[in-house]
């Protein structure tokens, strides 16, 4: 009770003397950056802050759009001073360039220490390194055929199109069923076959990464932490959650290790090469792998699938190039029959463009530095590169940025697939850190767009645009309300307008 009492007097006093400088500075000069925003002596942008918490998507992107450099700094009381850029020159430097100099850092690693342990996307360095090694071996081609012909073929075609309601007339979330589908292929890939423990590590991993997600964003990091430490609030059920995620790996790799005949996943494999660590780094591990793998590739569908559904130009143009290039039945989908979807891939490619499943990214920086567009970066400041604000910056995308266009990405003369940059579209990061999933992420989308798209169509039932919530993955508030319906054959669809 004494520990409540003492946190709620600092947080009245911290309250006071905001709204006391804001009375004594009401018209605070800008910060060192003149494109950031406005920053009051000792608390620093606090206010402006605090205001734009539950848009700072949008807030961000407004700052970098102002700024001639696309590179604002931030400082404000509670936090490390941060700066954020969608200048792709900057994020070459942060993660190739200079990569030893941005490191997650412990900053960063605090925040999803709890959740995701010294996995191999909380850490730095040797531990980082060694884990990536051996991280690789599930990522080879033979993978790849795997994970098509005895995990997504099976997976949809018993489980998903099954129970998908497809009578024209009922609303459902696309967005749910798609997160359920993407943790039960992924759990297949790294666990083995699902089962009802792995309905409850869902709802744990929810929970977890959703409290996990708020603490980065938190306006000032005490306040968290102070809870954390008395054991009470949010940070109470993120303790639980994490226990009960603990138990239900531990669990799973123990009854792996005395299986005579293990199903084979990256867990098999992993016991199966010798890796003889604590059963706690293979833990972390596993849940890092099942973070990335299921949250990514459901809401990049997800967003997907709204665009696609509602601009049916694109639709035609995806649904001619499967009937043209993949016949008639899932059962002729191969990993080489998907790579000719150029189409598909280019629009999966524009709709991570304007809503990539991880919106931002952040290091810490281990020294001084000056990043290429002249920015002087101070040890220990937090580095942000910014996805979402990159694919809405009219200098690398265009005036018709704002379009879902997905000719941008196709080659002159329909030569398949525009690789652009990675510095210019990090969504899969870039340098020695690039996403060792991409290519099964690439296939996997691709498999349940064409699998969908080509038996069914979907209209949006929403009123309003949907709000994209950047938590450790963006998700879309609210979920993905659709009405589906039978496509005919030969890619037409019946009309859903009175079903409506």
């Amino acid at each position: 009770m004494v520990d409540v009492i003492a946190f709620l007097i600092v947080l009245t006093s911290v309250l006071l003397l905001v709204l006391l400088i804001k009375l004594l500075f009401p018209a605070a000069n800008k910060t060192s950056s003149s494109y950031g925003p406005k920053s009051y002596p000792l608390i620093g942008c606090l206010i402006p802050f605090y205001r734009n918490r539950h848009r700072l998507l949008h807030w961000y992107t407004d700052l970098l759009a102002n700024s001639p450099s696309s590179t604002i700094t931030l400082s404000r009381l509670g936090a490390r001073r941060t700066i954020v850029t969608a200048n792709p020159c900057n994020v070459e430097h942060i993660l190739s360039t200079n990569f030893h100099n941005y490191p997650k850092g412990k900053p960063f690693t605090d925040i999803l220490g709890d959740l995701l342990g010294r996995g191999i996307f909380n850490s730095d360095g040797h531990l980082w390194l060694s884990q990536r090694k051996v991280a690789s071996h599930a990522f080879t081609l033979r993978s790849l055929r795997d994970l098509i012909n005895h995990i997504l073929r099976p997976e949809i075609s018993t489980h998903f199109l099954p129970n998908l309601v497809a009578d024209g007339r009922t609303v459902v979330d696309l967005q749910n069923l798609l997160r359920g589908l993407s943790f039960r292929v992924i759990c297949r890939v790294f666990l083995g076959r699902p089962s009802t423990a792995h309905l409850q590590l869902a709802e744990a991993l929810d929970v977890a990464s959703e409290i996990s997600a708020g603490r980065g964003s938190a306006p000032l990091a005490f306040l968290w932490k102070a809870k954390r430490a008395l054991g009470f609030g949010s940070e109470r059920r993120l303790r639980e959650a994490v226990d009960l995620i603990h138990r239900l790996v531990i669990d799973i790799i123990l009854k792996t290790r005395e299986m005579n005949n293990p199903p084979n996943s990256f867990l098999s494999r992993l016991l199966e090469m010798g890796i003889h660590g604590e059963d706690e780094e293979i833990r972390d591990m596993v849940i890092s792998f099942l973070m990335a793998g299921r949250d990514t590739t459901s809401s990049a569908l997800t967003w997907f699938f709204w665009l696609v559904s509602t601009h049916p130009d694109v639709e035609e143009k995806i649904i001619n190039e499967i009937n043209n290039k993949l016949i008639r039945s899932e059962e002729e989908m191969s990993y080489e029959s998907l790579k000719k979807l150029s189409y598909l891939e280019a629009s999966l490619m524009e709709s991570m463009r304007l809503y990539p499943p991880v919106a931002w990214d952040s290091k810490h920086a281990e020294g001084d530095d000056v990043l290429p567009d002249g920015t002087t970066i101070r040890k220990g400041d937090r580095i942000m590169y910014f996805p979402y604000g990159m694919g809405r910056t009219e200098a690398l995308w265009g005036k018709d940025w704002k379009e879902f266009r997905p000719e941008r990405w196709v080659a002159p003369g329909g030569g398949g697939v525009v690789r652009m940059s990675p510095y210019k579209f990090p969504v899969f990061q870039a340098g020695p850190r690039v996403c060792l999933g991409k290519e099964m992420a690439m296939i996997q989308m691709k498999f349940m767009a064409a699998t969908f798209l080509r038996r069914f169509e979907l209209r949006w039932v929403g009123k309003e645009a949907p709000v994209m919530v950047p938590l450790l993955t963006a998700h879309m508030a609210g979920g993905l309300p659709v009405v589906i319906g039978e496509r005919e054959r030969g890619g037409r669809a019946p009309s859903l307008s009175l079903a409506i």
